[in-house]
């Protein structure tokens, strides 16, 4: 929050402590009085909500500063003058506002009645919400039927369902929802920073913030993770933060949320940021690091129906969009908030008897080939092709080592973000005017190119060229996208991985040891393998409905095999149960909250809409509705809603248009600026897969093929990272499988065949075969034999 947004008309001091945080809610008959002071107790604020009105929401915010006295000089009149209808009356303790809405009758307030602490990043506090209160706004003599009405009640129990007590985080004087070197590299002011894709109750509080002109009284809600672990090397103590953040676009469960819409919002969209700083110590610049990476459903249209009979339901895999637009936009996305380059690992199954992943493989290599055809060299996508599931299987296959080995690469291409600042500056400054503190250097202080290799080597005694580096500002450009099936198993394991690798690097920027790497026997790899394991159990109960399959993780630690096996089946059972039970309505609740979905008069109710992916409400809508309720519903079906012919998107509560920076073009997520110092990473590897021991998958640069568009070969640097873990003296005895995409049953007619060409490479006698294989359609029906088909795969082992 800038410091002009919290401009009084009287002489207070608008340091950090300007930020209202705590509260104190009281009533009369006629209004709500909510009463803000600050954290040192300097000033006091007043907002009035009348109570009059049944169906409407009318305030006013006092523009004064109270002092203590003068405030409750303030509340002692209002009861004075409100003696006669019962006088004012205290209602609760509150630390700020979530949001307000309306259903079908009254106005509803939500707020923070208790919070409890995360963590702290450079003295800014980050709390969880501990508990939460939904207030009626309009007092109950006013109130009309419809608030007693039957699907009043309904709507109102299915919003409290959304636990806001689990995963949901927000900081006074942070901006949590942006990251370390964007909340350092831009100005966020006004109301732009709610209007980033990762503050949940932007919808909430679009209301208040469009007629306060202001955020003081509202608090911005950041959904997934957050956790801090003070550690310590060599007697040195440092703090490790780990944070996700879930999208609010295209938000929403397993199955009911796949693949991508058509502004390019994907399902399971989660940013994970990882920071490491220094204590502070009095007197002495604290040095802070971060580095982000992204997790994503494949941004191609494809779904799967929920299914009580099936526990792994067929992939249906849409034709809707053959050049791929949704895809391209997707990827332009997230190269304006990260910048280029963009390295996409795909953890998906390269072989299966039965075909379901592999239909998305083929066809996620085609869109990015297509997708790479119309940009620069710079900017094309990197996309890593590598199956975990068939390596973790394998005696004898380290694949932490093999996603090392890729994480190197990948952050040779980024980089990391480094900066030193003064302990005083960050912690009395808001986020931005922080860009300020960023340590003084000028272009000459950096490393050359010739002096970062000269002192790649570790530990080379040069403790002034070390002083220099160190002092240097590091700015990440680019970012590795990991996907699987679900974003959750597979690729929590891989974001380990790569967080790992990172780790090293801060470290080592941070000067706390002299090597850029930690081996995975390292306490300090146990510890940060622990984290990400929470984090993943997290991420997979809010979307998958369990929490993840971690059996890599429990291999390592030397778990006993059968507790893995039964703890993996029981999280299947628990997931299938989940998915095909509570995420409907999980996923009504969400398109509430979020306002992808308003309640009107008249209108079909949310729960007798049927399914929300999107091409089951497509069919729904065609066949189930009415013309001229058809033209007229609003219905969750990607990210927004549908509207009427005749309506417009406007603000308030018919307003559904997106508004966050991302779309307007603005500043991405991660500063690419060109004025900001960068550097290399300190005693950097060489930036060339030879050195990390990847070298032979440059003689078989792409895998993809596809005769819809030409049938000429990919020249998009797709690497198939098979070829990192196998070896090129032998064939492996399996045959690929036969592979298939799989029709939309609503935009391919019965009689299209549709046939997909990959090319496959086969490592023989030191050589590299590419043998066509021409994959035809093959109709997916039928239901596992047995319980236990449910359960495992093909092969009997669990993903």
């Amino acid at each position: 929050m800038a410091a002009s947004e919290r401009s009084i008309d009287t002489e207070v001091d608008m340091s950090s402590s300007s930020f209202l945080q705590k509260f104190r809610l009281y009533e009369t008959r006629s209004n709500f009085y909510m009463i803000g002071r600050d954290k040192n107790r300097t000033f006091w604020r007043v907002l009035k909500l009348d109570r009059t009105e049944p169906t409407e929401l009318n305030f006013y915010q006092d523009s004064t500063a109270y002092t203590e006295a003068e405030c409750f000089e303030a509340l002692r009149r209002i009861h004075e003058g409100n003696r006669s209808s019962g006088g004012l009356k205290f209602v609760t303790t509150c630390y700020g506002i979530i949001g307000f809405i309306r259903f079908l009758g009254p106005y509803y307030m939500l707020i923070i009645t208790k919070r409890r602490k995360l963590g702290e990043i450079c003295g800014h506090t980050v709390y969880g919400v501990a508990k939460s209160r939904i207030v009626t706004i309009p007092h109950a003599s006013v109130l009309s039927n419809v608030a007693y009405s039957k699907d009043e009640k309904r709507y109102k129990r299915l919003l409290c369902t959304v636990d806001l007590t689990k995963d949901f985080f927000f900081s006074y004087s942070y901006h949590i929802m942006h990251s370390l070197q964007r909340n350092l590299s831009n100005n966020a002011e006004g109301h732009t920073y709610y209007e980033s894709m990762f503050v949940w109750n932007e919808y909430l509080t679009r209301w208040i913030r469009n007629n306060a002109k202001d955020c003081m009284w509202t608090v911005a809600l950041v959904y997934g993770f957050f956790k801090q672990v003070k550690l310590s090397v060599s007697e040195k103590n440092f703090r490790v933060t780990l944070i996700a953040r879930r999208s609010r676009h295209y938000a929403g469960t397993r199955y009911l949320k796949r693949g991508v819409n058509e502004k390019g919002r994907v399902a399971n969209d989660v940013e994970t940021e990882q920071i490491v700083y220094e204590e502070a110590q009095d007197g002495h610049p604290v040095r802070i690091s971060s580095v982000v990476q992204n997790r994503g459903s494949i941004p191609l249209f494809w779904s799967q129906e929920t299914s009580r009979l099936n526990i792994k339901p067929d992939i249906i895999l849409s034709a809707k969009d053959p050049n791929f637009e949704a895809t391209r936009l997707h990827f332009e996305n997230l190269a304006r908030r990260y910048g280029n380059p963009i390295i996409v690992l795909n953890l998906i199954k390269t072989r299966e008897k039965r075909p379901r992943e592999t239909i998305l493989r083929v066809e996620f290599a085609n869109a990015i080939k297509f997708v790479n055809k119309g940009l620069s060299k710079e900017e094309r996508l990197r996309p890593l092709h590598w199956d975990l599931h068939k390596h973790s299987r394998k005696k004898g296959t380290n694949v932490l080592a093999i996603l090392g080995r890729l994480a190197t690469y990948s952050l040779n291409l980024t980089g990391i973000f480094y900066c030193q600042l003064t302990s005083d500056g960050f912690q009395n400054q808001n986020p931005s005017t922080v860009e300020k503190n960023i340590g003084e250097c000028s272009t000459s202080d950096l490393p050359t190119k010739d002096e970062i290799a000269s002192d790649s080597a570790v530990g080379n005694g040069n403790d002034s060229k070390d002083d220099r580096q160190k002092e240097a500002t590091m700015l990440q450009k680019g970012v590795l996208r990991t996907n699987c099936i679900d974003c959750l198993d597979r690729t929590n394991v891989a974001q380990y991985a790569y967080g790992l690798v990172a780790f090293g690097r801060q470290l080592h920027a941070l000067g706390l040891t002299e090597s850029t790497t930690i081996d995975l026997d390292n306490p300090l790899a146990e510890d940060l393998m622990g984290i990400y394991e929470t984090m993943g159990d997290t991420l997979a109960l809010q979307y998958g409905g369990s929490a993840a399959h971690n059996k890599i993780f429990c291999e390592r630690r030397g778990q006993w095999k059968a507790a893995t096996q039964s703890q993996e089946l029981f999280r299947t059972l628990q997931r299938y149960y989940s998915n095909a039970y509570m995420d409907a309505e999980k996923q009504d609740a969400i398109n509430l909250f979020l306002g992808y979905f308003q309640p009107q008069p008249d209108k079909p109710a949310l729960w007798e809409l049927g399914s929300d992916q999107h091409y089951n409400a497509a069919r729904f809508l065609a066949s189930s509705v009415p013309e001229i309720s058809r033209s007229t519903m609003k219905r969750s079906l990607s990210e927004s809603s549908i509207l009427s012919e005749g309506s417009t998107v406007a603000g308030g509560r018919h307003g559904l248009g997106e508004k966050d920076e991302e779309v307007k073009g603005l500043s991405p997520e991660i500063s690419t600026s060109k004025t900001t110092m960068i550097a290399g990473s300190f005693s950097a590897p060489p930036q060339t897969l030879e050195d990390i021991g990847l070298d032979e998958i440059l003689e078989n640069d792409c895998f993809c093929y596809d005769d819809r568009h030409g049938g000429d070969q990919c020249s998009c640097a797709a690497f198939d990272m098979d070829w990192v873990s196998s070896s090129g003296a032998s064939c492996e005895d399996e045959s690929y499988g036969r592979s298939t995409v799989v029709k939309s049953f609503e935009t391919i007619p019965e009689s299209t065949k549709i046939e997909s060409e990959i090319c496959v490479v086969e490592p023989c006698s030191g050589k590299a075969k590419r043998d066509e294989v021409t994959v035809e359609e093959e109709t997916i029906s039928g239901i596992p034999q047995g319980y236990m088909r449910w359960v495992m795969d093909e092969e009997g082992h669990f993903w």
